[in-house]
């Protein structure tokens, strides 16, 4: 398939650069693919629509403040490091900026009391670098007071105070995502709670959010484009519960792009999920991927021409899904990470 096919037009003002004044009332656009209905809802409107034995399926994993800024040593020049992805203790992938500033040996200062430092090792994949920090402490503890919340490139401002606390989830646990699993970020402790009363299964695994996400498909022909590798871990009692839920024939409902890749990434053909820990990168796409796990799915608006929208578009239809998204365009709903979001069942 062309890349084209998954293009469609969004006008500037609805994407959102400010999450809703509530993480559960945001809007939510509910489509039952069978029939084709489609529903205005809000987010909070989720519990009349699971119902008791559904398993749900969200990913834990933990936004790091990723994005650092520095000073070269001895110059003085300004320099941007965004942590991409840890490579072994104190070495990571990083993007820097700009990067013609930086060779083999430079080192970049973030603070010198605390010491806080970073030398460039050598060239990684896709004008990347590798990186070797130094410190005095806690890495994490650094990374807390001196990076930034990795927003988005779509939201162009600078990140807030409240950033720290919207772009994460309320049940994230594991850190090593460079960019929030979106979808997640409308629940609240008494909205997973109301689903659990109801019988509702909650499980969650984890699959660390790579820079993969930001980058755009180049190739025309869509079959040429290659996934970055993210990390991901299911554990026994996890795959337990969503095996079961897939033999007795009760839904599995993934919260997010990243959850249905790895569910679908860690199943066997027999449909069956296996639990430890792996890497993926998997790309489901029309016309011929075949969902061995998921059986619905809730996710946000995704850019166009995106790897997320050709996974949505594999799972119900491609032509029905960019229809949805010229009515989210006419009713307003608001797009992207902080925007709203839709329910696939």
């Amino acid at each position: 398939m062309k890349l084209t096919e998954f293009d469609y037009e969004l006008p500037q003002e609805l994407i959102a650069q400010h999450p809703a004044e509530k993480r559960e009332n945001a809007k939510m656009m509910v489509i039952h693919r069978d029939t084709g209905e489609t529903r205005h809802r809000h987010f909070y409107d989720i519990v009349d629509y699971l119902r008791a034995g559904d398993c749900l399926v969200l990913n834990d994993s933990k936004v790091i403040p990723a994005r650092l800024f520095g000073t070269k040593e001895p110059t003085g020049a300004k320099i941007e490091v965004f942590l991409v992805r840890r490579i072994r203790e104190d070495e990571w992938e990083c993007l820097v900026r700009p990067g013609k500033r930086l060779k083999e040996g430079d080192v970049v200062s973030f603070s010198q009391s605390p010491l806080f430092t970073g030398r460039i090792l050598g060239e990684g994949r896709d004008g990347t670098r590798h990186v070797r920090f130094s410190y005095e402490g806690s890495f994490h503890e650094l990374l807390d007071e001196y990076g930034n919340i990795p927003l988005p490139p779509y939201i162009e401002r600078a990140g807030e105070e409240e950033d720290k606390s919207r772009y994460q989830t309320v049940y994230c646990h594991y850190e090593g995502s460079v960019a929030a699993p979106t979808a997640g970020l409308h629940f609240t402790r008494a909205l997973l709670e109301a689903l659990r009363e109801k019988g509702v299964q909650v499980v969650f695994v984890t699959l660390h959010v790579g820079i993969g996400t930001f980058r755009p498909v180049k190739t025309e022909d869509i079959e040429g484009h290659v996934m970055h590798y993210e990390e991901y871990s299911i554990s026994q009692q996890a795959a337990q519960t969503i095996n079961q839920a897939k033999k007795e024939g009760r839904r599995v409902i993934a919260v997010g792009t990243t959850s249905t890749r790895t569910l679908e990434s860690a199943a066997g053909e027999d449909g069956l999920v296996r639990p430890g820990q792996a890497s993926t990168n998997l790309f489901i796409r029309p016309p011929h991927y075949r969902f061995k796990v998921v059986d619905g799915l809730l996710t946000n608006f995704h850019l166009p021409k995106s790897t997320l929208l050709m996974l949505i578009s594999a799972f119900y239809d491609r032509e029905e899904i960019l229809k949805r998204y010229r009515l989210a365009v006419r009713e307003g709903y608001r797009f992207f990470s902080y925007g709203d979001c839709m329910l696939l069942l």
